[in-house]
């Protein structure tokens, strides 16, 4: 007979992931994902491995939200097109499942997540508020994405993941993810630390703050679409991914709160909540391949 504490367990686990991977859908694609035979992009200890299936995850996604939304033509893109406000949870689960599916599927299945969303790139283009035209399948747009969440996501892993990785790990991470990249389309994707922190510098002066930007922000941080039974303890996650911003870029995103830099405090909360979310996931583990 299970214990309480393991019924609980197993049932914020199922809740959680169907939340954020669109529901029944979200769980045929990871039946699919891990347990399909085939030849895998990576291997199960790889690096890429290692950060996409640990819950720093969420605080990495979210921190790449904020910052990919400081160049004002990749916002207008999401700001015209996505509909983040209208279907977050849709727009999530189709995030989660492209990044579960280049990680841990079967390399058919890999290449064509990237060709579905390459299509749909292909399809998206408009005019930004400040006059300028952008398409979503710009390369150098591409790159800004790729590098705003590879710096989140790794930042994120080295800060609160289960096992951080050591130097070699993480260039081989970067390494790993630039592969995807280029399927992509995205032009020079990083490959090491040394070529990120370049790579982050070299967009610095095309960021700014916009109003969409800003509506980001407050949609992310202070207006979450959870009942409100979930947000004291979202306001943690939240705080933790707002804290591992770098200050220039804090700067440029308004919080509902007086934090600049990632006090202690905030790091606290940030373990709590990924040890939360990890123990609850731990739950409704995905399946395995058969041997």
């Amino acid at each position: 007979m299970r214990s309480p504490l393991r019924h609980l367990q197993r049932r914020a686990g199922r809740q959680l992931f169907e939340q954020v991977s669109g529901g029944s859908a979200g769980r045929a694609a990871r039946e699919r994902i891990h347990t399909s035979p085939g030849p895998r992009w990576f291997a199960d200890d790889s690096a890429i491995a290692r950060v996409h299936g640990d819950a720093s995850m969420f605080v990495g996604g979210v921190r790449a939200l904020l910052l990919q939304s400081l160049h004002p033509l990749a916002m207008a893109a999401v700001a015209d097109h996505s509909g983040y406000r209208g279907d977050p949870w849709g727009r999530l689960g189709r995030t989660s499942t492209f990044l579960a599916e280049t990680t841990f599927a079967t390399a058919d299945d890999a290449q064509r997540a990237v060709d579905v969303v390459r299509a749909v790139h292909a399809r998206v283009a408009g005019v930004a508020p400040d006059g300028r035209p952008y398409a979503a399948d710009d390369p150098w747009l591409l790159r800004w994405v790729h590098v705003a969440e590879v710096d989140s996501f790794l930042g994120a892993h080295q800060r609160y993941g289960r096992r951080p990785l050591d130097g070699a790990g993480c260039d081989a991470y970067l390494a790993e993810t630039a592969t995807v990249a280029e399927r992509l389309g995205a032009d020079r994707p990083p490959r090491s630390r040394t070529e990120l922190r370049k790579a982050l510098d070299e967009y610095r002066d095309e960021l700014a703050a916009t109003d969409a930007s800003r509506d980001v922000a407050r949609f992310l941080l202070a207006e979450p679409p959870l009942p409100w039974t979930a947000r004291g303890p979202y306001v943690l996650l939240a705080a933790a991914s707002y804290g591992a911003l770098p200050r220039w870029a804090q700067e440029l995103t308004p919080a509902p709160w007086p934090l600049r830099g990632e006090p202690a405090p905030v790091r606290v909360g940030g373990h709590l909540a990924t040890r939360a979310i990890r123990w609850a996931l731990a739950g409704d583990p995905p399946p395995r391949r058969p041997a």
